[in-house]
């Protein structure tokens, strides 16, 4: 993800495309936040930076919204990204150096100004110039933008461009008239393009603002560039090159780094080979590359075409390009000894044993001279530095995109509505510059929308072919096809079966997919490192090689005209089930991390692995393989719809339980006891049993009877006593119904047991089950120092493994945490965060849980309006549960909540109106804890209405009724305090402690 500020606010996600920031606070948020790239800004300059002096009422809270919106805003678009956005003591900072502010002057001290100047939109922070923070930043970046602009001028004007120069340069000195060295490198572009006149007018215009505005004369070098224009001095002339480049037809986009890499590097090395894919823009590169670099060769830079040329030709184009005598000698470098020049020699890969041969008699005969040749592969000498063209990233493909559109269409141009639509076209044409020419071309008569949605048959969409070029790079297809003929027939095989492969593979799966028939196993990874070098396949790190869209496509093509595509996808998707499959026990593991990496890098080919309608039974072993991997990565959704689709063609019992427990965990639980059991029925394995209803009792333990779930449980102990990871699993979730009935002994008890199980087995995810409920462990007895620290250590953990709903769901308890401390700004901001998490992740107990903690914490910081908004959705999520046949163990609490806002309200009524539903629903849950919270919350409502001996006994009903010998829950101890206090001073302690006796004694309630 990248963010931009030379030009208005924008934020490009990792495909190019636009990133939509809401709102001009999160926009104003993040321009401040790019302004410090790196450096953390304290919460306090933040609120100034955003509100000024019109504060909002309460500024943090405030703040932390509109962190949480920006932070899904760049989630949204590229998911993890809102890791970027880092809080800490000091304030918050964004991470990441992927800033085109910083990224400009990195390539000015680079020395690649065309690069850095292509980085600009318009104006630095346009929108935000006047706000203090960017000021200083505006006056140091428009500074080193114009000292780069009159850089570049001064070296095209070396090169003899002083035409284009001099029209250029016009506009930079009506801008900013008084500065002298633009001025001066104008009036010399001006001289050499015969504007004489216009020069000597120049100086004498500057002359009279200086005098003017100033009351200065000229500097000393603009006055002897004065004279010299007076004198048509001869020093002033530029010597005209020896070269037979071709001038280029157009701008060159999105290459301005690779030509100051190359520019740097071809002075000190003699053999330099771009290599690439046919259509990469090698040729275009390097015409840019060696007419930058003319001035450094006295003996010319010449241009050696070799497209059209049989081998035994080549000495002779060499000869016939450099005017050289045919001598019929055997030295017949003779003539080039003295030279020091450069010579570009083009199109190499159908002749590149004749062209090495050339290259390698060439450099030792003239030891002066340089090559820089292109090749779709290396020419294999002894000191070539092979330097791959790599495709447009996505930004230069945009650019030369649009302009040639532009050029095209004139009405065309990039905007809002269209710039997806463009970033689409361009990644699905792979950044190809002969491919995006093409497309360009088709938009007058297509429009965009029928353009992209016509890639799929890239072949036909772009045969229309371009005039003027090579017949070999006239249409799309014509360039891959080029490639292919020159390739062996195994190469040809290996190739084409590689196309089976999405988003790219490893060499193991080259291996499994690609070997058959005449290809031997051991021969693969040779081919396609032979592939590689002829820029048909592409490495992408981490030891991953994938092809290029079109070339995907027209080795699909090539399958199908074998008849090798059925068989190849078979291949395909054995390989893949296979890999699904040794995975998945190792999910539960000390190898977790880095399977669950393999298995991320993996998605695109075990999605194209899936398909039921050809292999319904491997279809069924690969989503039950797969099944853990969803579930911990959040992908409950993509789960579920590969999951009945491969049961609409197999049934399978294994697969029916997982479908099962993944609707639960989305909130369709209708009719859910008759499903629990017809899935769990259907299953005969005990083995298998057992863990599928397991999973059943994780997706269900927030729904319905406390004391049913818990002989569950006690059930699937019995049955795991040989299984380490589901006694741990099941211990976790004990816990967590310890947790509900308010049963800390038995919380601490489980919850050591499973974490102790899962650390034997390496299982970080179980690690983070158990330590969750050993923090709520603490926090319950008091200890928030452990609480929180248990709780900090997960989230971490969690966000190194990319589990985001765990994320969601730590973030849930550290913000629980904050508001039982009384931080009531740190619970909303962290509650806030939590619940965008869960929201983004599809999780539904997790937004519960985290509106949970933004209504405690806004009834305790006095917004009763904030806490009856959110307890009113969580009796309305309730109520849609209910409904569907589960009651949610979160209900009590909700209610109870509710009446303590309306005994703030001053309304005791409806106080015991929701604290007597809140009961009802605990007592059918089986849940003690909130048994005694709705008995004190009636207590709360009857002191309230001066019913203070009502209001005693009811605090002694809450305490025999509640779990033994455990205290209240933190966040409730203060209500009860103000409720005991109330009644004890009202009645007297002799009348209250008797009140309170009866009330332990009495069955009433």
């Amino acid at each position: 993800m990248r963010f931009g500020v030379l030009g208005p606010l924008t934020v490009w996600a990792a495909d190019g495309a636009t990133v939509p920031i809401p709102g001009a606070k999160v926009r104003a948020l993040l321009a401040a936040l790019v302004a410090r790239a790196g450096q953390p800004v304290s919460a306090d300059r933040l609120v100034d930076d955003l509100w000024g002096g019109d504060l909002p009422g309460n500024p943090a809270a405030a703040l932390a919204v509109k962190v949480s919106q920006l932070r899904r805003a760049l989630d949204d678009a590229e998911p993890g990204a809102r890791a970027l956005v880092e809080s800490g003591p000091a304030g918050f900072l964004l991470r990441s150096r992927a800033i085109d502010a910083v990224e400009f002057e990195e390539l000015l001290d680079a020395d690649r100004l065309d690069d850095a100047l292509a980085l600009w939109r318009g104006p630095a922070y346009a929108g935000f110039a006047d706000a203090e923070f960017a000021r200083a930043a505006v006056v140091r970046l428009d500074e080193r933008r114009l000292t780069a602009l009159d850089d570049r001028a001064e070296r095209r004007l070396a090169l003899g461009q002083h035409t284009a120069v001099a029209g250029e340069l016009a506009d930079l000195v009506a801008r900013d008239p008084l500065r002298e060295r633009t001025r001066g490198l104008w009036m010399l572009a001006l001289y050499r393009a015969g504007r004489q006149a216009e020069a000597l007018d120049s100086y004498a215009d500057l002359r009279q603002r200086l005098a003017d505005e100033l009351g200065l004369d000229p500097g000393p070098e603009l006055a002897a560039l004065h004279r010299a224009i007076l004198a048509q001095d001869p020093s002033l002339d530029l010597a005209p090159p020896h070269t037979n480049l071709p001038a280029p037809l157009g701008e060159l986009f999105g290459r301005a780094e690779a030509v100051g890499e190359l520019t740097a590097l071809l002075p000190a090395q003699r053999l330099v080979c771009l290599t690439g894919p046919g259509g990469v823009g090698k040729t275009r590169l390097a015409i840019e590359v060696a007419g930058a670099l003319g001035p450094s060769f006295p003996d010319g830079v010449w241009l050696v075409e070799l497209a059209g040329v049989e081998a035994d030709a080549v000495s002779d184009t060499l000869a016939s390009t450099l005017g050289l005598r045919d001598t019929g000698g055997a030295d017949r470098f003779a003539a080039l000894r003295a030279r020091r020049m450069l010579l570009v020699l083009d199109n190499c890969e159908h002749v590149i044993d004749a062209a090495a041969d050339l290259v390698a008699g060439l450099l030792r005969a003239a030891p002066g001279s340089h090559v820089l040749a292109t090749s779709r592969e290396p020419l294999g000498l002894a000191g070539e530095v092979v330097w791959p063209v790599s495709p447009l990233e996505a930004a230069g493909a945009a650019q030369l995109f649009v302009a040639r559109a532009a050029a095209a269409d004139r009405g065309f141009a990039l905007d809002a509505a269209n710039a997806d639509q463009v970033a689409l076209l361009c990644r699905r044409l792979d950044g190809l510059p002969l491919a995006l020419e093409l497309a360009a071309t088709r938009v007058r008569a297509l429009g965009l929308d029928r353009l992209v949605a016509g890639l799929d048959d890239r072949f036909r969409l772009l045969a229309a072919g371009q005039r003027g070029v090579p017949a070999r790079q006239q249409t799309l297809l014509a360039t891959v096809d080029w490639s292919w003929r020159l390739l062996t027939a195994p190469e040809r095989i290996v190739l084409r079966r590689l196309a089976a492969h999405a988003d790219g593979c490893t060499m193991e799966a080259a291996e499994a997919v690609c070997a058959a028939g005449d290809v031997a196993r051991t021969d693969v990874a040779e081919m396609v490192a032979r592939l590689l070098d002829r820029s048909l396949v592409v490495r992408t790190g981490r030891g991953r090689y994938r092809l290029l869209e079109s070339v995907s496509a027209f080795c699909v093509e090539r399958m199908g005209e074998a008849g090798d595509l059925d068989a190849t996808r078979a291949r395909h998707r054995d390989y893949y089930t296979v890999l699904a499959e040794r995975a998945e026990a190792r999910l539960r593991g000390p190898d977790q991390a880095d399977w669950l990496r393999v298995l991320d890098a993996e998605s695109a080919n075990l999605r194209a692995a899936l398909d039921p309608r050809r292999d319904p039974a491997r279809a069924i072993r690969l989503v039950r393989a797969l099944a853990w991997h969803w579930f911990l990565r959040g992908r409950l959704g993509e789960g579920s719809r590969a999951l009945r689709a491969a049961l609409d063609a197999a049934p399978d019992p294994r697969a029916n339980a997982w479908l099962t427990g993944f609707s639960f965990l989305l909130g369709d639980v209708a009719d859910r006891p008759a499903r629990h059991a017809a899935a769990v029925d259907a299953i005969h394995d005990p083995a298998e049993r057992a863990h599928a209803e397991w999973f059943l009792a994780y997706a269900e333990i927030d729904l319905g009877d406390v004391e049913a779930t818990g002989k569950l449980l006690a059930r699937l102990l019995d049955a795991f006593r040989d299984d380490r990871w589901g006694t741990a699993a099941t211990l976790s979730l004990t816990a967590k119904l310890a947790h509900v009935r308010g049963d800390a002994g038995a919380l601490a008890r489980d919850g050591d047991r499973s974490a102790a199980l899962f650390r034997e087995l390496g299982d970080r995810w179980g690690l983070l089950q158990a330590t969750e409920w050993l923090g709520a462990h603490a926090a319950m007895t008091g200890d928030h120092d452990a609480a929180a620290r248990l709780h900090t250590e997960g989230l971490a953990v969690a966000r190194e493994l990319g589990l985001w709903a765990d994320v969601s769901g730590r973030l849930g308890w550290l913000g629980w945490i904050a508001m039982e401390r009384g931080d009531h700004t740190t619970a909303s901001a962290r509650c806030t965060e939590a619940l965008a998490l869960a929201r983004e992740q599809g999780a539904p107990l997790l937004a519960v849980f985290a509106t949970m903690g933004l209504a405690f914490a806004a009834r305790r910081a006095g917004d009763l309006d904030a806490a009856t908004t959110h307890l009113r959705w969580l009796l309305d999520s309730a109520a849609r549960t209910e409904a569907e046949g589960g009651q949610p163990l979160y209900l009590p609490s909700a209610l109870v909540e509710l009446g303590h806002v309306e005994v703030l309200r001053g309304d005791p009524a409806a106080a015991v109106t929701h604290h007597r539903a809140a009961l009802a629903a605990a007592r059918a849950l089986g849940a003690t804890q909130d048994v005694a919270l709705a008995l004190s919350g009636l207590a709360a409502a009857a002191a309230a209405d001066d019913r203070f001996e009502s209001a005693a006994r009811l605090l002694g009903a809450a305490s025999a009724q509640g779990p033994a010998g455990v205290p209240p829950p933190p966040a409730h101890r203060a209500d009860l305090l103000r409720t005991e206090t109330a009644a004890a001073a009202a009645l007297g302690r002799a009348a209250f402690d008797a009140a309170y006796a009866e009330g332990v004694r009495s069955d009433e309630w």
